[in-house]
Order: structure tokens, then sequence, then C-alpha cells
């Protein structure tokens, strides 16, 4: 698609081209604010709440990334929501579903029909729960880090935009994550294969 222009006919009202835009993001928006919030229903509110405010602000953006900057306001919004809970450390993981964003990006998972046997498709619901549940006991600080870079994808510099910081911060709060991630993880080793191990990326 031709962002540039949809973005500029967005910010002179046009809803429609908003919407394109909504649509070829909307996904990494969710599952961003799933993986931060660990809870379908308050992901969709805030990725929700935040096409809004996107939409209101839009005539501030200037440039750049856009995706970065949609990001940005999604993060900010679940930040807003995790402040209306008051840090209650307690969410719910009823519901999780692969399609909500399973651990594929986390680890190196099976592929292929091996990934299709019930056996397998077990054992990956299993530790999707177990993942997000370390997720969810790491400070918010660390846990957008690892969300950011270790489950979306997203470089250091990209990663250190959406966050507005400098990229030296993200790889120490990623590099903190990971090592408390870790520890949590080894306390459930009996859903821990070999096959299935956290990315350990050299930090440099």
């Amino acid at each position: 698609m031709d962002e540039p222009a949809f973005i500029r006919q967005a910010q002179k009202g046009d809803l429609q081209s908003f919407n394109a835009l909504v649509l070829a993001h909307q996904s990494r928006a969710f599952n961003l604010a799933y993986r931060i919030l660990g809870d379908s229903q308050a992901a969709s509110d805030a990725t929700q709440q935040a096409m809004i405010s996107a939409f209101r602000g839009l005539a501030r953006f200037r440039g750049g990334a856009f995706r970065s900057w949609l990001l940005r306001i999604v993060t900010n919004a679940c930040y807003d929501e995790l402040r209306r809970r008051k840090r209650r450390a307690e969410v719910s993981l009823e519901g999780m579903t692969e399609e909500e964003g399973g651990a594929e990006e986390v680890l190196h998972l099976p592929h292929g029909n091996d990934a299709d046997n019930p056996e397998t498709r077990s054992e990956r619901a299993a530790l999707a729960h177990v993942i997000q549940d370390c997720l969810d006991r790491l400070p918010i600080e660390f846990r957008v880090v690892a969300v950011l870079v270790d489950v979306q994808g997203f470089d250091y510099e990209e990663s250190a935009r959406i966050l507005e910081m400098p990229v030296g911060t993200i790889k120490s709060r990623l590099a903190r994550a990971r090592a408390r991630l870790r520890m949590c993880l080894q306390q459930h080793q009996e859903l821990l294969p070999a096959a299935y191990r956290l990315k350990d990326e050299v930090l440099t």
C-alpha cells in the first residue's frame, strides 16, 4: 500500500484512508497490547482506544515511521490500563489461544507435520500459558521491551523509537528481562522439552 498517501488523506479527515492504515497495523497492535496486558479483552480495549487517539492526533504526525508512531500510542494506552489497575498482578490467562499469539516468536517451536499432532499442540498450549505468566511477572518496563524485541521481533532501533528511549536502555532492560524470564521458566522444566529454547541473542 502507498502508506504516505493514505496518511496524507487521513490527515485531511478521510476516514476510509485511516481505516486502511488501521487494517494494515491492527494485528501487530493487538498482539503488542495482548502481550503487555495478558488479557484479550483489555488488549482489545487498549487497541481500540489507541486507534481513536491516533486518529485524533494524526495531524501531529510529522513523518518518519508511522508504525513506530502508532505502536507508541498503543504502548501508552497499555500503560494507562495498567495504571487503572493500580498494578494488580493478577490477570486472566483463560481463553488464550494460538491465534492470540502463542510462543512461536519467543521460542524455537516445531514446524510442519510435527507441529500439528495432538501432543505437540498440547505442549505448545501449555508452554504459551507459562510464557505469558512469566511475562506478566516482569516489571512493566522490562515486559514492554521483551515483548517488542523477543515477541514482536522489532530491532533495537525501532523499539527505541516506539518507547522514546536510548538504544542502550533497550539493551540493558532486555538483558535483565531475559534473565528473569529464564529464571521463571526454569520453574516449569516439565513443560520445556529440549526443542524449546529462548532466543539467546548476544547483545553488542
